[in-house]
């Protein structure tokens, strides 16, 4: 029986697969239009593209390769497929090989992102991923000179609370929080399982705790901690609750998956609620289920700052999408004497609102609504008290 030659057993074929598949990995997303550029403007031909980066590579290996032609290297895309190199689908935006999707610049600033989230939001995953990077990238790091896990960048806020099961075993101080159950935790998140938690602190409401029937929506970092977005099944009220309050208890409710649709219009809801707000309370069921129908007036807060806050207050450009700032009369020296900062706010943001104004002491003065400034100067006249009773 005669042999059917494989169509790659000549060198200069073999050379061509081997050079397209070193150019999907040295230019990962090769072959995406960049809407930026004049090139690429009307019709795109992403195999162009594709060729001339093989050639120029190519050339710079010292390699001849003649000009292949585009349906020679649609020939060569449907070999890399069928050893399983490629997907079997479209790479609309542009080729790349199993998950290396970054070139070398894009992973040291993802592992600089990882490295922060391990060291100082304390998450566990993220450690753990980011220690098997540390790794595998040993020689790439070597070649460096040890610059790929450099820190340019870093998040300095730091978790407030144990977070890391493996940090809490190496400490003796196990919690049995939610920690322990973030994988399922995620799954359910993505497959829109309904979960029943166990909330065993709650410091600002202590009557609500217990069980709780939930769909899972996202796991948050802010400030000082982790927090939770949930949906309640009862009632679909939306809240962002802290994961260390919950035990380490979490079942899957034996209802049907809603699908990852529901979970991400469910989610953008909470998230224009956040935008809509100052803090992370979304508002109590009644006073949420009349703001997301619209029933709800925002309210008009005005405070000043004076002097040596106001460059802070004004640097901040985009602290909220509603405010105004308003710069008061010079002085002798030219700076405005105060600001005024306004804002649009719905009534349950109130209090986080009142506490950010805090820590600016003496250097803050609400102006309106009335309520607010009468609560802000009583307690003012409390603090008072305090230091001439100390």
């Amino acid at each position: 029986m005669p042999r059917i030659p494989h169509p790659y057993q000549d060198r200069k074929s073999l050379e061509r697969l081997l050079l397209l598949i070193a150019t999907f990995i040295h230019h990962p997303g090769v072959g995406c239009a960049d809407p930026l550029s004049p090139k690429t403007q009307g019709h795109h031909q992403a195999l162009e593209e594709v060729r001339d980066r093989l050639q120029a590579l190519a050339q710079s290996l010292n390699i001849e390769l003649p000009n292949c032609a585009i349906s020679t290297l649609r020939k060569d895309l449907e070999t890399l497929r069928q050893y399983g190199i490629l997907d079997r689908r479209m790479y609309r935006w542009g080729y790349y090989l199993g998950t290396g999707a970054m070139d070398l610049e894009q992973l040291q600033v993802a592992i600089q992102s990882l490295d922060a989230n391990a060291e100082h939001q304390g998450d566990p995953k993220i450690r753990q991923i980011f220690e098997t990077l540390q790794k595998r990238l040993r020689g790439l790091n070597l070649e460096q000179q040890q610059s790929l896990f450099y820190p340019v960048r870093t998040y300095l806020n730091r978790v407030i609370v144990y977070s890391d099961p493996v940090e809490m075993m190496q400490k003796g101080v196990y919690r049995h929080t939610l920690f322990h159950q973030l994988a399922p935790l995620e799954e359910a998140i993505v497959q829109g399982q309904a979960v029943e938690l166990l909330c065993k602190s709650n410091p600002y409401v202590p009557n609500q705790i217990g069980h709780i029937h939930v769909f899972p929506l996202q796991l948050i970092y802010a400030d000082i901690a982790w927090y939770l977005l949930i949906e309640h099944c009862q009632n679909q009220h939306l809240e962002i609750v802290r994961i260390d309050r919950f035990h380490d208890s979490l079942k899957v409710l034996d209802r049907p998956e809603r699908g990852i649709d529901t979970q991400i219009k469910q989610m953008n809801i909470a998230h224009d609620l956040l935008q809509v707000g100052w803090g992370l309370f979304l508002g109590d069921p009644q006073e949420q289920k009349a703001e997301r129908d619209g029933l709800l007036d925002l309210i008009q807060i005005k405070a000043r700052f004076y002097s040596e806050v106001i460059p802070f207050i004004t640097e901040g450009e985009k602290r909220h999408p509603r405010q105004t700032i308003l710069k008061g009369p010079k002085g002798s020296d030219g700076l405005p004497q105060y600001v005024d900062y306004e804002v649009l706010l719905p009534q349950r943001s109130l209090n986080e609102y009142s506490r950010w104004l805090n820590r600016f002491m003496d250097q803050a003065l609400v102006l309106a609504p009335p309520e607010l400034v009468q609560k802000h100067a009583d307690a003012a006249q409390r603090l008072s008290e305090r230091y001439r009773q100390r």
